[in-house]
């Protein structure tokens, strides 16, 4: 496939090789080019012939440069074709559980193998050829796989993929060839669970170390399911017992590889009401993405972070807006912070999620408009903490499309966004910014 080069890096390699904008790319070390892994894959040499075309004329250039260095060259995307969309239909999607009249790119399905190298996205293999299960392996690529269970049938019945099943043969193949993977499953009541769960958690392992770590993750069930496949939420009872297997498995695991190897997300403890486990249990927090160990690191952060401070007070006045799944941890946090700082008023508010319904608890699924409707006419003090999953990544649009300053001027306060992170929500309840 040939490429249209953009844009050429100004003073860069490629630009004083005299390759301009327009030109096509057509191979690389007589290799063809068909997407952004070939060109990463095929310029990491020291000597790079590229071969491209100008209108009706084949050229060539040899460059010279150190091993891993890039040549300057710009595409109309960073992918240099489509993005390769979901071709499941798995009953526990999200995506299918939206209401109408969001945002397009909301509803787009991800399943890109080079998304999973390039950014840790989770792929299903469902729509990988042996092909692409090869060029994977030639270039050592390592990558992120949405299992949700090693049984073929039920892998078909839950994805609603014949070719489902069957591609879990990949699994072995890319394991044997030394390929690494993050796995992942998303655990549904009364289908993927107990004695299903035991069996996808086994097989997993027995292909430990190319596994190297697996997360296990609840469903999330929104109030817009109607004609989808019945699931059931957890409760309290269910996320216990899973929690039980999952945690009776990680002791085999880790008496056969000295690793836990399977992680359950924050979500079961919060859920099952149990205390989150201590920083050890997390080992080198391998699915820390996958919301594995988030509450822990958020915790032991601020704790160290105000053991270790020399101020000695504040009298910041501020609020503080999350989800049901994490008000017990913030409102702990502000209450050690309390107890420090005499002076220092912060409310925690915890936001209930109208728009996607009442199970959907995480902060990361917050709106704009619930916030403005539960919030509206409270005491904010001086301004508002979010944290920055509650919006599109790099920017300040919520999922429902309301951006922060429209939800500042609505509820006539300014927004502070923080990460997850507790040196910054210490520097927030200190307002480190006015002191600095």
């Amino acid at each position: 496939m040939a490429v249209k080069i953009t844009s050429v890096v100004k003073h860069s390699l490629a630009d004083k090789a005299k390759i301009k904008a327009d030109d096509i790319l057509l191979k690389i070390n007589d290799n063809d080019i068909h997407d952004v892994l070939d060109y990463m894959f095929y310029i990491a040499e020291d000597k790079v012939k590229v071969e491209f075309k100008r209108q009706d004329k084949i050229k060539e250039v040899t460059i010279k440069k150190s091993e891993y260095d890039d040549i300057g060259l710009e595409f109309s995307s960073f992918l240099m074709d489509e993005k390769q969309s979901c071709t499941n239909k798995c009953v526990f999607c999200f995506i299918d559980q939206m209401p109408k009249g969001m945002r397009d790119t909301l509803y787009f399905k991800d399943d890109d193998a080079r998304l999973s190298f390039l950014h840790g996205n989770y792929v299903t293999l469902t729509n990988l050829k042996d092909s692409d299960i090869d060029r994977i392996i030639n270039m050592h690529l390592n990558i992120n796989v949405s299992v949700h269970t090693t049984n073929s049938e039920l892998r078909v019945k839950m994805m609603n993929n014949r070719f489902a099943g069957e591609k879990l043969k990949y699994l072995k193949k890319l394991a044997d060839a030394g390929i690494t993977m993050n796995c992942q499953i998303v655990l549904c009541p009364k289908l993927n669970d107990g004695k299903e769960l035991e069996r996808t958690l086994n097989d997993l392992s027995a292909l430990y170390p190319a596994v190297q770590s697996i997360a296990i993750v609840p469903v999330g069930i929104s109030k817009f399911r109607e004609g989808l496949y019945q699931l059931e939420p957890f409760t309290q009872d269910t996320a216990a017992d899973a929690l039980d297997l999952i945690e009776s498995k990680q002791k085999e695991f880790f008496e056969k590889y000295g690793t836990r190897l399977a992680y359950a997300a924050d979500e079961f403890y919060l859920k099952a009401k149990r205390d989150i486990p201590e920083e050890e249990y997390y080992e080198d927090y391998p699915q820390y993405e996958n919301g594995v160990g988030l509450i822990r690191v958020l915790v032991n952060e601020f704790s160290d972070a105000l053991n270790k401070t020399d101020i000695k007070d504040t009298n910041n006045k501020l609020s503080i807006a999350t989800g049901y799944a994490a008000f017990d941890t913030i409102s702990s946090l502000i209450e050690k912070a309390k107890e420090k700082w005499h002076n220092l008023e912060c409310k925690v508010y915890a936001i209930k999620n109208n728009y996607f319904g009442e199970n959907i608890t995480v902060a990361g699924l917050i709106t704009g408009v619930d916030l403005v409707e539960q919030l509206k006419g409270k005491d904010l003090g001086d301004y508002l903490v979010i944290p920055s999953v509650m919006l599109k990544q790099d920017s300040n649009i919520f999922l429902d499309d309301y951006t922060v300053p429209q939800v500042e001027k609505e509820l006539n306060i300014k927004i502070k966004v923080i990460n997850n992170n507790g040196n910054e929500l210490l520097d927030i309840l200190t307002d480190k910014s006015k002191r600095s």
